[in-house]
């Protein structure tokens, strides 16, 4: 949510129009003084969110109705959870989220868009806007906490004696085939190095037959703009770096974005995005690593299993009825899923 990463992507063409994205943001005043802002998209796809509502859209299409344009709340194209009103110091946030929804319908309804979409605000910013009036949708996302661990292995301590021992396996894998690995921050971040990790993060897409969300420049732009917020970690094979990970931090959090690679090594993908950033995150004093959405491998790494929240109003009443409903149960699975899921955790425990 910080103005450096927003504009950013607008002005490196990631975010716009012609991207589904059209930048489209709400601004709250009062009394000639600026007391919330808020992202806002009019969105003409469903890439980038995070959540998912192909489903919906498909409805829509069956029927005969137009389900985009839509609006959406969000950081695009990052499925991790932060505030999405930012509120003056001093303002009450109720009010302030009661304008801001009223604002926005009526613009829905102006823009004859089929829906708003808030996306992975926290819960308790989750729950005022249903207060507003938007339904409330739940996912799950998997965290790694940090409970105070002095150092990597006193953080797999705490695993059940098969699963450090498997933790460890995966690890000596990576490095007995002779893969290195190099942290960077943002300021010892060379062009060539912006180039070769683009290469990386852009095969990973083409492998799988999609197209990337991001450009080279946008990442250079990222070095230049919020140097003190990124962790670059390479991955090298006799002298020729082969893989690289991209995350970026805030005083409490370091957030897992961006992947590539150009070789496969067993547990290379593991070492590079998740044991290099725990190591990190504990060096740091970081008290969280959000890895980003989906993965259940994460689970027996010790990525604990959290609820993440949207909000949704639909224009359409017999839509929004059914979705209501649809909405219900999907929650119901939910929470049973995570509360099952962190039976999966490597935790010991005794």
């Amino acid at each position: 949510m910080r103005h450096e990463f927003l504009l950013a992507l607008e002005e490196t063409g990631c975010v716009c129009a012609a991207t589904g994205w059209q930048p489209h943001h709400l601004l709250v005043s009062q009394g000639g003084s600026v007391v919330a802002v808020m992202p806002l998209y009019i969105k003409h796809n469903s890439r980038g969110e995070y959540v998912f509502d192909w489903s919906w859209a498909d409805a829509y299409r069956q029927h005969g109705i137009r389900y985009y344009p839509k609006l959406v709340t969000s950081v695009p194209f990052t499925p991790s959870t932060g505030p999405r009103l930012l509120v003056a110091p001093g303002s009450e946030a109720q009010p302030l989220i009661s304008a801001a929804y009223a604002a926005v319908i009526a613009e829905a309804n102006r823009l004859g868009a089929s829906s708003w979409h808030l996306l992975f605000p926290g819960e308790q910013e989750s729950a005022r806007f249903v207060g507003a009036g938007m339904r409330q949708r739940i996912g799950c996302q998997y965290h790694w906490h940090n409970r105070d661990y002095r150092s990597f292995d006193d953080f797999i301590a705490t695993f059940s004696s098969r699963k450090r021992k498997n933790l460890r396996k995966e690890r000596e894998a990576v490095f007995s085939a002779g893969v290195e690995f190099t942290r960077f921050n943002g300021h010892t971040i060379t062009p060539s190095m912006w180039e070769q990790f683009y290469q990386f993060y852009q095969h990973t897409y083409h492998v799988r037959g999609q197209q990337e969300y991001l450009s080279l420049e946008f990442f250079v732009r990222l070095g230049r703009v919020m140097p003190d917020h990124l962790l670059l970690v390479v991955a090298s094979h006799a002298g020729r770096p082969i893989a690289a990970a991209l995350s970026l931090q805030d005083d409490h959090t370091l957030y897992g974005r961006y992947w590539g690679s150009r070789e496969d090594y067993q547990f290379l993908h593991f070492e590079t995005c998740y044991y290099q950033g725990l190591e990190y995150a504990i060096e740091q004093g970081l008290k969280r690593f959000d890895s980003g959405a989906q993965g259940e491998h994460k689970i027996q790494r010790g990525f604990e299993p959290v609820i993440t929240y949207s909000n949704h109003w639909i224009a359409d009443k017999a839509f929004d009825d059914a979705i209501r409903e649809f909405l219900i149960s999907e929650a119901n699975y939910v929470r049973d899923y995570s509360v099952e899921a962190s039976k999966g955790l490597p935790f010991s425990k005794g």
